[in-house]
């Protein structure tokens, strides 16, 4: 019902009957349902046309009011935030960077603050009532951890400060939802997510459905070997893909070769501006990840590619050697059908995906795994 609003507008009992195909009974239950929550409510009928010699149809709307869903992601140095209400309007996004070691007390506070800026102080959840949430790492182990903080308490501080139950998933896979519902890749059934941030890591969507993986360890990608007996990387390898194509891999790239930068701005700029160092090290990095897109797509056989984070604002100087490795490995039969696709939602994927997390209405999602039973636990405040 509230999808048929949605992508409609406001109908009669007998429109929305008509679209769905369900029985008078089962529509007028949802319908009432609906109502006494909140979601839904009677359209203002000033203009409609009489029907007959009674009253006009009563026509049914969503609730702007109603409520709204709050996406969360606690990235390895930032926060963002994303709220959007009943009928999927976008409430605001809002973001904020901090150390790299601020303690989970601290970023669920920030995240407190800037969710406070999007709703002026009175957030609503109502019938919506769930907070989506990514992480960095995988998500579903009872014992799992990254970088030595423990995740399991994460659920329980935002239960604590909202009220409300959390869903929790790995933030880029969420982003590879989001960018699959909203974003460059809207509509794709079969699509891979690369996120090259800080850590870089990604997401599958295949047939239609986001892949989490046994244990939730789909998306892994950053962790992919490139260099054997390279530098050593968080995960305890060494040479991995994010070992090289990180913001940190190519920040330590770029001094090597003599470079100059105290972020990922500065090497950018020098890129933009034409600085040999800088586009040999972009071009190197770019022909290590299409070498590991390339044998993803002979193993997956996607047909949209999106890549997203903060490297993916270097452009050409990225893309068109990841573009020409890419097609140099990948199957000649595929060459041509394989779309590579900047991500256009940017630093709010991951929250916007949390948020289609808690609506769980995409098809997306039609075969995801339930929440895990460690944090269904905590859905009661």
């Amino acid at each position: 019902m509230l999808d048929l609003l949605r992508k409609h507008g406001p109908l009669s009992r007998g429109e929305l009957g008509k679209r769905c195909g369900l029985s008078r009974t089962t529509l007028y239950d949802i319908i009432a349902g609906l109502m006494a929550s909140g979601a839904v409510v009677t359209a203002a009928q000033e203009d409609a046309a009489p029907r007959g010699r009674g009253r006009p149809a009563e026509t049914l709307t969503l609730n702007p009011d109603a409520g709204q869903a709050i996406g969360i992601d606690f990235a390895r140095r930032a926060v963002h935030v994303a709220a959007v209400n009943v009928a999927h309007e976008i409430v605001g996004s809002a973001s904020e960077a901090h150390a790299a070691d601020l303690p989970w007390e601290d970023r669920v506070e920030l995240a407190e603050r800037l969710v406070g800026t999007l709703t002026g102080g009175s957030l609503r959840l109502g019938a919506l009532s769930a907070i989506g949430v990514g992480v960095v790492g995988p998500v579903g182990e009872p014992e799992g951890e990254e970088d030595g903080r423990h995740l399991d308490a994460l659920p329980e501080l935002l239960v604590k400060r909202f009220g409300v139950p959390v869903l929790v998933d790995n933030n880029t896979r969420l982003a590879a939802l989001a960018e699959s519902i909203w974003g460059a890749a809207a509509g794709g059934q079969d699509v891979l997510y690369l996120r090259l941030s800080h850590g870089v890591g990604g997401g599958l969507v295949v047939n239609g459905s986001l892949h989490r993986g046994a244990y939730g360890l789909s998306g892994e990608f950053g962790h992919i070997t490139v260099e054997p007996g390279g530098a050593p990387c968080d995960c305890g390898g060494a040479g991995c893909l994010e070992t090289v194509a990180s913001i940190r891999g190519l920040l330590d790239s770029y001094r090597a070769a003599g470079g100059r930068a105290d972020d990922v701005s500065a090497l950018l700029a020098a890129a933009g501006a034409g600085e040999e160092a800088a586009l040999g090290v972009l071009a190197k990095a770019g022909a290590q990840v299409g070498a590991v897109l390339a044998a993803l797509c002979n193993a997956i056989g996607p047909s949209v590619i999106v890549i997203g984070g903060e490297l993916a604002e270097a452009g050409p100087a990225l893309f068109g050697p990841i573009e020409r490795t890419l097609t140099a490995h990948i199957l000649p039969i595929s060459r041509h059908r394989i779309s590579l696709r900047r991500g256009t939602l940017g630093d709010v994927a991951g929250a916007l995906g949390g948020i289609a997390l808690v609506l769980h209405e995409s098809p997306l999602l039609s075969r995801y795994p339930q929440i895990p039973d460690h944090i269904d636990q905590l859905r009661q405040p």
